[in-house]
């Protein structure tokens, strides 16, 4: 299994192991982890503290040209806010460990990938 991908299911269990909910975001850029983040909504009583906004939000500032390189990988398919983010900053590609449990706005992903150099992977994986 990919190595980032893996990278964002040890933050699902991170979460689970909080009594969270168990999901789990990595943001990478030229091959290093810059971000990590998990599902904090039920820790923090946040309506937003989604892992990809967790996630986005530990990488701290970047530059335009930073969020242009780097790849967001999610261990569940990225709700509406969380692709808007993705879209907001430009980021290139996403990565989904898995879409069957929840199914963002990806067919929207896909179509403004035609507008933009974004690409969505989905990559189906047991997450346990």
């Amino acid at each position: 299994m990919d190595k980032f991908l893996e990278a964002a299911i040890k933050q699902a269990r991170l979460g689970r192991n909080e009594g969270g909910i168990p999901i789990g975001s990595v943001l990478v850029i030229n091959g290093q982890i810059v971000g990590r983040g998990h599902n904090r909504r039920v820790q923090q009583g946040s309506a937003i503290l989604h892992a990809e906004m967790d996630c986005i939000e530990n990488a701290g500032r970047l530059t335009a040209a930073d969020y242009a390189k780097a790849v967001l990988y999610s261990t569940l398919s990225p709700c509406d806010m969380c692709s808007g983010a993705a879209l907001l900053y430009k980021i290139p590609q996403i990565i989904v460990g898995e879409n069957l449990t929840f199914q963002g706005p990806e067919a929207y992903l896909r179509e403004r990938r035609e507008a933009s150099p974004s690409r969505l992977s989905i990559i189906r994986t047991a997450l346990t």
